[in-house]
Formats: structure tokens, sequence, C-alpha cells
């Protein structure tokens, strides 16, 4: 990880946190989780905290980075079956409480809920450690999409057994947040997701790349940004492109990203476009050149896509919920129909890429709306919650000594 430019100096009601976060997941992997969980360690060292990164190895070449006040704890991994380019984390109980024995961090932020994450979580409390659990990926309904449905109520009930192990599990979103106090998670916090504006806006736009995928200044391009898998129903964005096609709107479909079923989608749908993975101001390039987002998937925890895809100056159809909820705003930004109303979703579509004056109208107001979505404040909303979690954990031992000591 590259040095912080700037590290800030603690404020006085403010003392430097020995942070410990364990992830199976970090970029250069390409994920919203990685991405996320990548800022939010760079911003805590950016305030002056110690961070403790613990991850699986992502390859034999990988080697554990130590710099300022960031140190890495490399663990051995295995692929994750049909995601080879991802590591699930085995197990490192016994040496994260040799660790930790040694170097005790404040607190403990888990990211992820593979063995890993798992084994993090028993090492802390065994050491009696404050737990930060994360809540970023809905395991439990992508049962239905691999044809194992039977395993949704097995994965929802070990989610919950995980989460409760923790001090407190944090959502993206309020909603999320009510979702998994429904499902009997007791702690519950929101702490949002941000965007790089910086990165992400409508100046991106290049005319160069549309010239490579082959539309004019008139075509509308169609994205959709994200893994390339069932799980996303991308299915229903085709449905969608096909509809639109038939009113004989002049328009392009742009798949970004790759992913289990990438293969078979370019197969046997080879006109549209596939730019495969893409990253950084490449990644930018690709969403302000197009001219709408389509966001079909309904097993998301938040979607950074979406706010990235506003950054960008793209009306966003999408369904009402995660960031989406949060962000678009119909005839503002984008267009929100209720989840799992297909023939809805596909109308929003035809109606924004037909109506070129009501499209330009939303695109405009697209990147200012997610103008105060910064990842600063985000990561001051960490900080806080750290800072509360520690607070609390040393009253409590603080009293059961001064009981043990009567």
């Amino acid at each position: 990880m590259d040095t912080p430019l700037v590290m800030q100096e603690l404020g006085r009601d403010r003392r430097q946190l020995r942070v410990a976060v364990v992830t199976e997941t970090y970029p250069p992997e390409v994920n919203g989780v990685a991405m996320t969980t990548a800022r939010l360690v760079d911003g805590m060292l950016r305030l002056g905290h110690q961070v403790q990164l613990v991850r699986p190895r992502q390859g034999a070449d990988d080697h554990p980075g130590s710099t300022g006040g960031f140190e890495e704890v490399l663990s051995r991994g295995l692929p994750i079956p049909r995601y080879n380019h991802l590591k699930l984390g085995m197990p490192a109980r016994s040496a994260l409480q040799r660790r930790w024995f040694v170097q005790r961090p404040d607190v403990v932020q888990v990211v992820t809920e593979g063995p890993l994450g798992w084994s993090a979580v028993a090492a802390a409390r065994k050491l009696r450690l404050p737990v930060i659990t994360e809540f970023h990926t809905n395991f439990h309904t992508y049962s239905s999409y691999y044809g194992v449905g039977w395993l949704k109520q097995p994965v929802e009930a070990w989610l919950r057994r995980f989460h409760n192990k923790g001090d407190i599990c944090l959502a993206p979103t309020a909603e999320l947040a009510e979702q998994l106090r429904r499902r009997g998670v007791r702690r519950v916090g929101v702490v949002a997701r941000g965007v790089d504006t910086v990165l992400f806006n409508p100046a991106r736009r290049s005319a160069a790349l549309r010239a490579q995928w082959g539309v004019s200044d008139d075509t509308v391009v169609v994205a959709v940004v994200g893994r390339i898998a069932p799980e996303k129903n991308l299915v229903l964005a085709q449905r969608a492109f096909a509809a639109l096609q038939e009113r004989g709107v002049d328009a392009r479909l742009l798949f970004v990203g790759d992913g289990p079923a990438r293969a078979a989608l370019q197969a046997a749908s080879p006109e549209h476009l596939y730019a495969g993975m893409r990253s950084g101001e490449d990644l930018a390039a690709h969403y302000a050149s197009a001219d709408l987002f389509l966001f079909p998937s309904l097993t998301e925890t938040f979607g950074n896509v979406t706010t990235e895809a506003l950054a960008s100056g793209l009306p966003v159809v999408g369904f009402r919920y995660a960031a989406a909820a949060e962000r678009v705003r119909n005839g503002d930004n984008g267009w929100l129909v209720e989840c799992g109303d297909d023939v809805a979703f596909i109308d929003a579509a035809c109606r924004l890429a037909s109506d070129h004056a009501l499209r330009r109208t939303l695109a405009a107001n697209a990147s200012a709306s997610v103008a105060n979505a910064d990842w600063q404040a985000v990561v001051g909303a960490l900080e806080a919650v750290m800072h509360e979690l520690v607070r609390t954990h040393e009253l409590r031992s603080s009293a059961e000594t001064a009981l043990g000591s009567t």
C-alpha cells in the first residue's frame, strides 16, 4: 500500500488507535468490498491511526507491505469456486491470538464472513478485544441463483451467528440495518459508502473511446458495470435493451466487468460491447462515455457502481433499495421502480433511452446529486464508531476489574 500523502494531526479529544482490519479481499482484486476496505484503511491512516491489515496471500509473488503506520499480515488462502481470481482465507485463530497478545490492537474490524473472518472474531473474543463486523454481501440471497435455494436459511443463520459474536455489525444503509435487526442481528450500526468524485465525473467522457465502440454522438450507450454473474440479474438488462431497440432507439449495450457468466453471455450475444475488467481512470472513462446506466441486480447490500455512475453523469435506472433508494430520485437523476417489477424497470429504461431531453436533464443533475458522498465523511463516521466502542469496552473492563477486587 502506498504511504499516505499527509497524516493529519489527531485532535486533543481523539487518540491514536491501533486497528486490526481482517478481510478476505483487497486490491488489486476488483470488487466493491475490496475497494471500500482500501478506502477506509487509507482514510484511517490519513487520520493518523495505525492499521494492521490481515488478508490472504493473493499469489506466489505477493509480499506483505509495511510503511509508516501500516502493516500487512498475509495468511493462507484458497481460490473460491467460480471466482478463481479471489481467495478464501483459511482459519488463523492461533496465529492471530499470538500476534495480538504481543501487539494488542485497540479494535478489530472484520470485513468478511469467511473462515479467516470467523477465526479473527474468535481470536479477538478470546483476548477480550472490541470487535466490529461488517455486512457487505447478501450471500443468503445468492443461493437461488445457483440452484441451491435450500441453503438460504442455513446461510442466513450462519451470518446471524457470526455478526452476533461481534460488538457491533456495520451496514451501509439504514434500510439494510433494519433488515438485519429483523433477521436477529442484535447490534447494528450504519456507516455509508462514499464515491471518489475527482475520479468519477462527467469530464472523463471520451470521444476517442466512443469511436472505439463504433457509436455516433446520437447513439445511446446503455452501460451495465459490475461482476458478470447470475446473481446480478443481467437477463433483465438484456430484456430492457431489446425492448428499447424494438422502439427504434439507436443504442448499444455495454458490459464493463468480468465474472463466471461472461463467456456464455458473450457467446450468446456477441453484438453487445464487452469491455472486460477496468479500473482507475480507464473505468471512469467507460462510465462517463456512456449515456444511461442500468442496475438490474436485486442482491446488493449497497451497490457502489450506482454512486459511481451518478458521479460520472449517468442517469440510473434501478430498483428501490440499497444505494439507489438513497441516491436516485425519479425525474431528477434517474428512475426507480419497486423491487421485482421487471415490467416497470423495462418501461423506465425505454423512457429514458428514447427521451433525449429528459435523459440530458437527468444527466445534468446526476453528478451534483452525489457531490456530498465523499469518503472523508465516511471514514470520519467509522472512526467515531471505533472511538465509542473502545471507550465503552474500556469502561466495562474497568468496572469488571473493580468488582473483582471487592
